[in-house]
C-alpha cells in the first residue's frame, strides 16, 4: 500500500501546494496508519473499514498523543481517502463517518518585553556564535516570522536598503516584513564579521549557519533560545513560537490594528489572528476600570 501513500503525497504537492513541514506530517501519519492496518493483516485498500480506521485512533490515543496531534492525524486520513476516491481507487469512503473534532484555540504563550530584552542582552557579542544568536533572535522578534522561515532564509532575501525581509511562508506563499533598525544592525554585523568566520570559505545557501557550515537546524534554534531563557532565569516555557506570539501581542497593546499582524504573522484566515484579540480585550477592561464612573 506503500505506492498508494507515494502518489497520494505527489499529488497534496502539486494541488495543494502545501508546505514541506505539511507534507512530512501527512507522510508520518498516514505511513502509521497504513503500519498499523498491515499489522492487523490488511494487505489490501479495498479491504479497509470504518471500524479499521475507529481501532486505530483508539489505539492511538492510548499511547498518550495530544489532542493537536490526533486532530492532525484525522485531516491526514481523511484528505488519503479523499484522494483515493478523487482517482477512483476506492468506490466508497469508509473515512467519511469519522468526524474531525474542533480544537479549542489556546491563547499562545507570551512574555514580557522586560523577559524579551533579557533575552536578546544573554548572547555573548565576542563569539561569531553570539553575534549570529543575536541576530537570529533580534529578527525573530522584530518580524514574528516563524521558526522554519528564520532557518530557511536565504542572504538574498534580505533587503537593507529598504529594511525588509522576504519571507516564503505556509503553501510558499511570498510576503514582505519589515525588520527594524536593531534587527537590520545586527543581522548586517553577522553577515560582514561573524558569518564568514563561521563558514571558512564553505558555501551554504542557508543564511544561518553553524561551525560545521550547515544551515541552523529547528532543533538547534530551539535549544539555543531555550538555554538563553534558562541564562536570565525565565522559568516558564520557551521557544522560538513564543517570540513570534511575543511580537504579535506586544504590537496589538501598543495600538497596531489585527489586520496588519495578520499580514506580517502570514496568517491567510483573520481568524487565526483573533486568537490574539484577548489582549485587546484585556485593554478594553482596563479602560473601562480606570475611566468608567461606576466601574
Amino acid at each position: 500500500m506503500d505506492r498508494f501513500l507515494d502518489s497520494f503525497l505527489a499529488y497534496i504537492t502539486v494541488e495543494k501546494g502545501l508546505s514541506k513541514n505539511t507534507l512530512e506530517s501527512y507522510g508520518r501519519d498516514v505511513g502509521k496508519f497504513l503500519v498499523f492496518l498491515e499489522e492487523n493483516k490488511i494487505k489490501s485498500i479495498h479491504e479497509i473499514k470504518y471500524e479499521n480506521i475507529l481501532d486505530f485512533l483508539s489505539n492511538f490515543k492510548k499511547h498518550g498523543f495530544s489532542d493537536t496531534t490526533t486532530v492532525r492525524t484525522i485531516v491526514s486520513i481523511k484528505q488519503f481517502f479523499k484522494y483515493l476516491l478523487i482517482e477512483k481507487i476506492i468506490k466508497e469512503d469508509p473515512s467519511s463517518q469519522i468526524q474531525t473534532p474542533k480544537m479549542k484555540k489556546s491563547i499562545p504563550g507570551v512574555i514580557s518585553l522586560e523577559d524579551v530584552e533579557k533575552i536578546l542582552a544573554s548572547p555573548d557579542e565576542k563569539t561569531p556564535e553570539g553575534v549570529r544568536d543575536l541576530a537570529m533572535l533580534e529578527l525573530l522578534y522584530a518580524t514574528g516570522i516563524r521558526v522554519s522561515e528564520l532557518i530557511n532564509l536565504k542572504q538574498n532575501e534580505v533587503n537593507f536598503e529598504m529594511g525588509f525581509i522576504i519571507v516564503y511562508g505556509k503553501g510558499s506563499k511570498e510576503r514582505i516584513v519589515p525588520m527594524g533598525t536593531e534587527a537590520q544592525e545586527k543581522l548586517k554585523t553577522y553577515m560582514e564579521q561573524s558569518r564568514p568566520i563561521l563558514l571558512k570559505q564553505r558555501e551554504c545557501k542557508e543564511l544561518f549557519v553553524t561551525r560545521r557550515g550547515k544551515g541552523m537546524s529547528r532543533q538547534g534554534f530551539w535549544k539555543l533560545i531555550k538555554g538563553y531563557a534558562l541564562k536570565v532565569n525565565i522559568s516558564k516555557p520557551i521557544s522560538p513560537h513564543t517570540l513570534r506570539h511575543s511580537f504579535a501581542t506586544h504590537l496589538l497593546e501598543r495600538g497596531a490594528d489585527l489586520r496588519t499582524i495578520q499580514i506580517m504573522l502570514g496568517h491567510s484566515d483573520i481568524s487565526t489572528t483573533q486568537i490574539y484579540t484577548h489582549v485587546e480585550n484585556e485593554r478594553l477592561k482596563e479602560i473601562h476600570k480606570k475611566y468608567h464612573p461606576r466601574s
